[in-house]
């Protein structure tokens, strides 16, 4: 979709890329290849220098140069021409305030391995593994993940962000991820109830009560939060090519279901949902 979008050229507006579309001008090549000006002059010679620098960017590859162009609604677009590239983000934390509370566990999935960090014992190699990628996936990370993983690690994290929150709101699907990933079929087996404020009562199960079933069961929440992530930008995505001229020539397979590493323990979820907190 990236070499179809035009929109990311300086002063080339999302209803300027339609008529180029209907126009028949569906790549960049096509746009190269056009004997007249699509623009007027000036404008179609910088045109043409955007583009140069645009093949340059996707061929080294470079997704931050497309990012910071096109506006954060189209940043779907960025996903299959950066996939290899791509990891898929999710914190728990103890509570919702990144200057009193801490991050217990974080999830972080290519589409191929699953990494987990625990608070008190690895959290740290969490900033030497997601240097590794250029973009990151998240639901609602720009307002919550990155900000906490930020201040709370002392870090930066530089890389161009789809956050789907945004993408699957613009789309008519809200709820939270959970509801999100029922309304698109997605099942969590086992985790039915569980949720952002179940995982702190499971981490408050594993570091008061020493419950390593506890901590196994919201390793296994953190970590569907992350894998399911992948389907969703698939989703997502194809739902938005519905809206181009190239959902039939650019559609993607939703990805493969993953066995991930840990279980949910029954016996510690039923017996926490019993319990009543402050």
């Amino acid at each position: 979709m990236l070499t179809r979008t035009f929109c990311h050229i300086p002063g080339v507006s999302t209803a300027m890329e339609k008529q180029l579309w209907l126009q028949g001008i569906h790549s960049w090549d096509a746009f190269h290849a056009q004997t007249r000006p699509v623009f007027s002059l000036t404008r179609n010679h910088a045109a043409l220098l955007s583009l140069d620098e645009s093949e340059k960017c996707l061929l080294q590859p470079d997704p931050g140069y497309f990012s910071k162009l096109l506006p954060a609604r189209l940043h779907w677009r960025l996903f299959p021409s950066f996939r290899d590239g791509t990891a898929y983000l999710d914190i728990e934390t103890s509570g919702l305030s990144r200057h009193r509370d801490i991050i217990t566990t974080v999830a972080l999935y290519d589409g191929k391995e699953v990494r987990y960090y625990i608070h008190g014992q690895n959290l740290a190699d969490f900033r030497e593994d997601v240097a590794k990628y250029q973009v990151l996936v998240t639901y609602n990370g720009k307002a919550f993940d990155i900000p906490f993983l930020e201040h709370y690690l002392d870090m930066s994290l530089p890389q161009s962000h789809i956050d789907l929150m945004h993408v699957l709101r613009s789309l008519g699907f809200k709820g939270g991820l959970k509801g999100c990933e029922k309304q698109l079929g997605l099942v969590r087996e086992g985790l039915d109830g569980v949720d952002g404020s179940f995982a702190v009562r499971l981490w408050r199960d594993y570091a008061v009560n020493g419950n390593t079933k506890a901590l196994e069961t919201l390793l296994a929440y953190n970590m569907a939060d992350a894998v399911n992530l992948e389907t969703l930008m698939v989703e997502a995505y194809n739902l938005k090519l519905k809206e181009t001229p190239f959902f039939d020539s650019l559609r993607l397979d939703l990805p493969k279901r993953r066995q991930l590493p840990f279980s949910p323990d029954y016996a510690t979820i039923e017996r926490l949902k019993q319990r009543s907190y402050p």
